[in-house]
């Protein structure tokens, strides 16, 4: 992949179109005027910019975009505390070279303290990342592509406080089984509210900001009548709840990427694995091509251990070079029916699935791990990012398999 430099200064340029029609100059063109009277008046154009520079924004940070991104996971905690070195540790030692940190987390909290006392997301700040600015620079330094992470409609903290943004049940905040609450997708004042944070993310230096949990609750179809919650702007249009779902979702992601464009940073969105095969997820809303029409990059979770019986692997956890693979072959043909079409840079599986039962699980080393990386890269998939909610990840594997 052609290597690319973004951060620094990098200009945007906006076309003005001033009345109705502006048709460009080419070199000493004379119009002629229409006749008033009996006087005859020519009007020679002048020359106008086709483009004009308009805000382009700075980080001050300067980082180059990999070759192919190979990233891992990294919550708050871990980017502030001890765990952080031995993470920038493994990437320098090996072809990792990536970082998706935590900046508003699966709770709904931002991870760091804003600088400014004023800032509206104060009431939500936590300590985790200590120094943001040292962490920036060090992530520069050691030539690490920092990819925001901002969980959006899961947000137990914002549903908590704002009960009229979020989903009710008898007159409380309803709550799934993991005792996690969540913001309508269907009002543009969340959406405002995560592209806010996305924007400081950005200002903070971040390269690429990445939207996870940009869906209904799971299983939504089941309660979409019985929940008290507002369709917001949605409520009259002609079409049913799932499509109302689709319609909400897709128009966020759309609105967001438009609102960081000035911003200079690429957009990237988490979706479910199983939506590319699909027309589309009728309770959480998400339609794998309308989505990837909206995106920079398209991050599929394709977590072997996430898949009941599926592509004829009766026990996909025990198979996790045959998952990904078959699982590849779909999303190419489903992005190549694209127009413009998005990186494809999925998550992929470093824990061990215990839950799933004897005999429905394998324990996850370095080998499996790689297998998945096989997988991809054998279906022209250079991109990925590795998964594990406590930031331990395997080591003495290969991550860049087909380049010996």
């Amino acid at each position: 992949m052609m290597k690319k430099m973004i951060g620094g200064l990098a200009a945007a340029v906006g076309i003005f179109v001033l009345g109705g029609t502006l048709a460009q100059a080419e070199g000493e063109e004379v119009l002629q005027a229409a006749q008033h009277a009996t006087k005859k008046v020519e009007m020679q154009t002048r020359e106008l910019p086709v483009s004009i520079a308009r805000f382009a924004f700075d980080s001050g940070y300067t980082f180059t975009y990999p070759d192919a991104v190979r990233g891992i996971y990294v919550t708050g905690h871990s980017a502030g505390g001890e765990r952080f070195p031995r993470l920038l540790d493994l990437l320098n030692k090996t072809d990792l070279n990536a970082m998706v940190i935590d900046i508003k987390d699966d709770h709904g909290y931002l991870t760091y303290i804003p600088e400014e006392e004023d800032s509206p997301f104060m009431d939500i700040a936590q300590p985790y990342i200590k120094d943001p600015k040292q962490m920036m620079k060090t992530l520069e330094e050691n030539e690490v592509y920092p990819i925001g992470r901002i969980v959006v409609f899961k947000d137990t903290v914002l549903a908590k406080k704002r009960p009229d943004l979020s989903f009710q049940e008898n007159g409380k905040v309803w709550v799934n089984g993991r005792e996690e609450a969540f913001v309508s997708p269907f009002l543009k004042e969340v959406w405002d509210y995560n592209i806010d944070i996305a924007i400081e993310a950005a200002k903070m230096g971040f390269q690429e900001i990445q939207f996870d949990y940009v869906r209904f609750p799971e299983g939504f179809e089941n309660r979409d009548t019985s929940l008290e919650y507002t369709y917001g702007e949605y409520k009259d249009l002609e079409m049913d709840n799932v499509q109302k779902r689709v319609e909400a979702v897709t128009d966020f992601v759309e609105y967001a990427r438009e609102k960081l464009e000035p911003y200079n940073v690429q957009v990237s969105v988490d979706i479910f694995g199983y939506t590319a095969t699909l027309p589309e997820a009728p309770g959480i809303g998400q339609n794998f091509s309308r989505i990837s029409e909206h995106v920079d990059v398209i991050s599929s979770m394709i977590y072997p251990s996430h898949w009941t019986a599926y592509f004829g692997i009766a026990k996909p956890d025990t198979e996790p070079y045959e998952l990904i693979a078959e699982y590849s072959k779909l999303e190419n043909a489903k992005l190549d029916e694209l127009e413009n079409r998005p990186v494809s840079r999925p998550w992929i599986q470093d824990f061990t699935a215990t839950w799933l039962g004897a005999g429905n699980y394998i324990p996850y080393g370095p080998k499996e791990v790689e297998d998945q990386i096989r997988a991809l890269n054998e279906n022209g998939i250079d991109e990925y990012l590795i998964w594990n909610a406590g930031n331990s990840y395997t080591e003495g594997l290969d991550f860049t398999p087909l380049n010996d």
